[in-house]
């Protein structure tokens, strides 16, 4: 039986254009937008053959449940939301930003991750299958919709995921309290993975073997260790800042 769900704003519904077009049951998008943003998604809705309906903001209003909407809104059919690695790398236009979680348990905090994966513009969220809490429906309301606007990619070998990643160019970087060097050092250039693992345990040892290099986040109080939604979205953040300083200088 089929999953319908709504998701809205221009990042989920673009994409899931892109990514996995097959599971958009049709788009709705305001009548009264004529920008860009909105002629390229109904041109890229075209170029899909997915169903594309003009009406009002109050109805995307009402169907949203909130303003956040921006105007666009789509009937997605859930059961068919796969998404692969392979899928994500190949349809980005700007080197990748991952995030990795390995043995995230706790909903509270796959969802929180899930949120600053989308604010600071990660294409996915990548943990294995096993020992991992997974979409539940806690983790959606914590995402505040997020988890709607980043692909959630589970594998079965973490591993090898890596090992993947690694042959496509992407560096593996592992976030860890004991790392020898730490993110003031960081040159975080080109396509990159951070992978960060559960509070108190953190990666497992395959896990960190796989890295390219680790990475520890400067502490200057008494506390030992940070919330890894707070850990991802500092090593997120210093990764687009690097990347912004860099296309301003040139």
């Amino acid at each position: 039986m089929s999953n319908i769900r709504l998701i809205f704003g221009f990042h989920a519904v673009t994409s899931r254009l892109r990514q996995n077009p097959d599971s958009i049951k049709e788009i709705f998008l305001d009548a009264a937008r004529h920008d860009q943003r909105a002629r390229d998604l109904a041109g890229l809705a075209e170029n899909q053959g997915v169903r594309l309906i003009s009406c009002d903001n109050t109805r995307i209003a009402g169907m949203a449940g909130n303003s956040r909407h921006q105007g666009v809104a789509a009937n997605i059919d859930a059961s068919r939301s796969h998404v692969d690695i392979e899928d994500v790398l190949d349809t980005l236009t700007e080197p990748a930003l991952l995030l990795v979680l390995d043995g995230i348990h706790d909903p509270h905090n796959l969802g929180a991750c899930l949120r600053v994966a989308d604010a600071f513009g990660a294409h996915a969220v990548v943990a294995p299958k096993d020992r991992a809490v997974g979409l539940t429906a806690t983790v959606h309301k914590v995402a505040s919709g997020a988890a709607d606007a980043v692909p959630y990619i589970s594998v079965t070998n973490l591993a090898r995921s890596l090992r993947e990643l690694k042959q496509r160019g992407v560096s593996v970087i592992g976030a860890t309290a004991d790392a020898d060097s730490d993110l003031n050092s960081a040159s975080l250039e080109g396509p990159v993975a951070w992978v960060l693992g559960a509070e108190g345990k953190g990666m497992r040892r395959l896990t960190r073997e796989t890295c390219d290099r680790l990475v520890s986040i400067p502490m200057l109080g008494t506390v030992e260790n940070l919330n890894v939604s707070v850990s991802a979205g500092i090593c997120l953040f210093e990764t687009r800042r690097q990347r912004a300083k860099k296309g301003g200088a040139t």
